[in-house]
């Protein structure tokens, strides 16, 4: 699990430019495949070789005093409780404010790393506008200037030193993981809790490396699972605005770890815009994904009860198109042991790989079926294809002009070898790379 870095503060601070600025985005929430979240204030991060998550938590406009404060510490608190390191980001030109000051004195309270950041400092005429914040009695600021990178590097490279190393959660790489996600109250628990209340071995439970979260290492009919439990979303009694936001930082987490996602979607309330979220997590990642609907048992079916249902999953999901759908029932244990069975076979394919030979003839017999559309008025040769890895099934083309190959073309060919190789139930990846002369 890569760490999380969360930067916190009110509005206008310049939190996204920062953001953007870290990920070397110029928009950090464009993504091209369908379906998956364009809302999403999240980025994988590299900074001098260290890779973590980076979250914007994003701003807030208050109705009144009273509410701003609500809303201020709701996701404060959030954001200080998921991350493993705290960037907070204060406006320079807009001076100090009350807002700064009620989350400096939460931040007091936190024993983890926290680094205290003065936005638009955009250089040494604006310094004078950082005195104030010394009233704040923090012992380290960085004056910054997220526009323009003025300081952006030093504050990075002390952020990567504190950043905690990964911990292995089980050593056994035989070990298939399951992670188990979905929104708030849609039954995760009672299906962890049914899934480990069957009959099998259970080694002894191990830490995660999420805190508050325990991974259950056990057997069934002989195959070895890791079972990743980060405990659900707690119940908090003052969670209202964000707390979409914070299962959305739950599934990344435990999605970060998995081979296989079983995304539960609640059957009384059908696929909501959450759950295709939370789905575009996993497609993202590349994980294996198995949609379960879970309180199947509550809801008055008729003949077309369930055909009507994978149709409105297909529509609302097509991203995941290839995804196998489980109807069950956590709380009677109704077909969930069905999930095994539909999991060997997901993760057979996950792990498959195919001998380049055959996989080169028979790419060259997809290509004479239907060959690449020309590039410069010349037939756009492709060479050679190689599978360079598995989790998922990954597969390089050598061809003459990488970016001359059409979506639609792609699409075309990996359609072709889910069909022909068996991978109708996974991820696969295809990448064009330009061939040596």
């Amino acid at each position: 699990m890569r760490p999380i870095v969360a930067i916190i503060g009110r509005p206008n601070v310049g939190k996204s430019t920062l953001f953007n600025r870290f990920t070397r985005k110029k928009k950090a929430i464009v993504i091209d495949e369908p379906g998956a979240t364009r809302d999403r204030n999240y980025e994988d991060c590299t900074w001098n070789d260290r890779n973590f998550i980076l979250i914007d938590t994003g701003g807030f406009e208050p109705v009144s005093t009273e509410q701003m404060l609500i809303q201020m510490r709701e996701q404060t608190s959030l954001a200080i409780e998921e991350a493993d390191i705290i960037i907070f980001l204060m406006n320079g030109k807009e001076g100090l404010t009350p807002s700064d000051e009620e989350i400096t004195k939460i931040l007091r309270e936190v024993e983890k790393p926290t680094f205290f950041v003065i936005n638009k400092i955009d250089g040494p005429k604006h310094e004078g506008l950082a005195y104030e914040f010394y009233r704040l009695g923090i012992e380290r600021f960085y004056t910054i200037s997220a526009e323009h990178g003025v300081g952006v590097g030093e504050l990075m490279s002390d952020v990567v030193d504190h950043l905690p190393f990964p911990i292995a959660a089980d050593e056994d790489e035989d070990r298939i993981r399951i992670a188990v996600i979905g929104k708030p109250n849609v039954g995760k628990s009672s299906l962890i809790n049914k899934i480990l209340g069957f009959e099998r071995t259970i080694v002894n439970p191990i830490p995660g490396t999420t805190r508050d979260a325990i991974d259950t290492p056990f057997e069934l009919n002989d195959r070895k699972y890791l079972l990743i439990d980060t405990a659900g979303i707690r119940r908090k009694s003052k969670i209202s605005i964000t707390l979409e936001k914070y299962s959305i930082i739950q599934a990344l987490k435990t999605i970060s770890r998995s081979d296989i996602a079983l995304i539960l979607v609640d059957a009384e309330e059908g696929i909501t815009d959450q759950d295709t979220k939370i789905a575009g997590l996993a497609f993202e990642r590349g994980v294996v994904c198995i949609i379960v609907i879970n309180k199947w048992d509550l809801l008055e079916k008729d003949v077309g009860t369930t055909g009507n249902y994978v149709k409105d999953i297909k529509d609302k999901l097509k991203f995941l198109y290839f995804a196998p759908i489980l109807f069950v029932s956590a709380l009677t244990g109704q077909r969930v042991l069905k999930i095994f069975d539909t999991l060997e076979t997901a993760y057979n394919q996950y792990t498959k790989r195919i001998k380049t030979s055959l996989l080169n003839k028979k790419v060259r017999e997809f290509l004479e079926m239907n060959p690449p559309p020309r590039y410069q008025h010349k037939e756009h040769n492709f060479s050679y294809v190689t599978q360079t890895s598995v989790k998922p099934p990954t597969f390089v083309f050598f061809v003459r002009e990488p970016k001359a190959v059409h979506f639609s073309y792609q699409r075309y060919l990996t359609n072709k070898i889910r069909e022909e190789f068996g991978f109708d139930q996974v991820p696969i990846k295809i990448i064009f790379r330009k061939k040596n002369k």
